[in-house]
């Protein structure tokens, strides 16, 4: 399981992307940032939900014996409902589905939790938040895109700033204690405005993983969301 909205008080939680890892050395990659981050996003792509094909259950299986930090797995695939089960076994801590890639997404909330992991729903750029508000009660984690996925290296979106205020806002006049999560064009720039407007997961991958030395950019990363945080929310 994932950190509960009340453990972390709103404290950023920053992902990296193993999509912008180096394959053939994940576990070295891994160590590389582990210092630095707080969860794992793993992107599992199947060709046809998203023009990219990544990896499966197998891989995230070696990634959960090479570490401890939680494995947050972010399901862009056609039929999720065939996926959470082996990826639950495989070793993930939280399961996100895209509420565009099926058409039961209570029940497959329900089963996630029944799995012992954390429950998320993603929405792509276009999807507005009324195809998830009914969902709000039963998922703990929102994955708001800020670009459309597929593929790393995309330009932020900035329209989905404004996404994300409303989404804060939902969860805040309905009591909600959600994870808001964004994932895509996330750097020391972008961090800033997405914890302002409510965010507390930041995924970043290129940002990190495509610089020379990533443990240091995860940790400008870092210090640009925690700032922000405690400049919005005046944190003593």
């Amino acid at each position: 399981m994932l950190p509960s909205y009340t453990d972390t008080a709103g404290r950023p939680l920053l992902c990296p992307s193993l999509l912008s890892c180096d394959f053939a050395r994940i576990a070295d990659e891994i160590d590389r940032v582990k210092a630095e981050v707080d969860i794992l996003h793993c992107d599992i792509m199947d060709g046809h939900f998203v023009p990219n094909l990544t990896f499966g259950p197998p891989v995230v299986a070696r990634i959960r014996q090479a570490t401890d930090l939680p494995l947050d797995v972010h399901l862009m695939v056609s039929r999720p409902e065939d996926w959470v089960t082996p990826f639950a076994e495989a070793g993930a801590d939280s399961l996100v589905l895209q509420i565009e890639s099926t058409v039961h997404a209570h029940r497959l909330a329900t089963r996630i939790k029944e799995l012992g992991c954390t429950a998320g729903v993603c929405l792509n750029p276009a999807t507005p938040l009324n195809a998830i508000e009914e969902l709000l009660p039963f998922v703990d984690m929102v994955l708001v895109m800020t670009v459309n996925p597929g593929f790393g290296g995309q330009a932020f979106i900035a329209e989905m700033i404004d996404k994300v205020k409303r989404l804060r806002q939902i969860s805040r006049e309905r009591n909600l204690p959600l994870h808001i999560q964004v994932d895509g064009g996330i750097d020391e720039n972008t961090a800033p405005l997405m914890i302002q407007a409510g965010a507390d997961m930041l995924v970043a991958g290129s940002a990190i993983f495509d610089q020379d030395d990533p443990e240091a950019a995860a940790r400008k990363i870092s210090l640009a969301a925690n700032t922000a945080y405690l400049e919005t929310f005046e944190v003593i």
